[in-house]
């Protein structure tokens, strides 16, 4: 059965900025965002939440969830509500020279996001249903050999089974 992953519904954020550990709430399109998202999901057997809003807010709509802290996104640091065109052009030929380890933003490594998802998920039962991030939803498509590793594009509300 293994493990679903959904990715939270459209935060209310400008398009284009960097938001990672930022709690944003959700848009004003959540409920029909939300309706469609679970439309698509098959059965699960316990439901795992991000703590952030954009999160819990999905999770709550689907139904009793436990928060994961293991699940929250990526923390950017210093880019945190910052347009990704606005993030110095250094720091990103920095992050893209050393994918994996690099954090010129002063927050988290894409190592490290990996290493904390895998040891989050884990454990967790099979058939759970897991509402949470696009960073962390890249780093399970890695743990779990997906052909598309860091490259998957799963769209808000969007989900997928590892």
């Amino acid at each position: 059965m293994g493990l679903t992953f959904i990715r939270h519904t459209q935060p209310d954020v400008a398009k284009g900025m960097c938001y990672g550990r930022t709690d944003l709430d959700v848009a004003d399109s959540f409920l029909d965002d939300a309706k469609r998202a679970v439309a698509s999901l098959g059965a699960h057997r316990a439901i795992f939440t991000s703590p952030l809003k954009r999160c819990r807010k999905l999770s709550d709509f689907i139904g009793e969830s436990e928060v994961l802290d293991a699940v929250i996104e990526m923390d950017f640091g210093a880019w945190e509500m910052v347009p990704w065109d606005a993030v110095p052009r250094d720091e990103l030929n920095a992050w893209a020279a050393d994918f994996d380890h690099a954090k010129p933003h002063g927050g988290e490594s894409v190592a490290e996001l990996r290493t904390r998802v895998e040891a989050g998920i884990s454990e967790l039962p099979d058939g759970s249903l897991i509402v949470t991030h696009h960073g962390v939803i890249k780093a399970a498509a890695v743990i779990f050999d997906h052909p598309e590793g860091w490259d998957i594009t799963v769209g808000f509300g969007e989900s997928i089974r590892f």
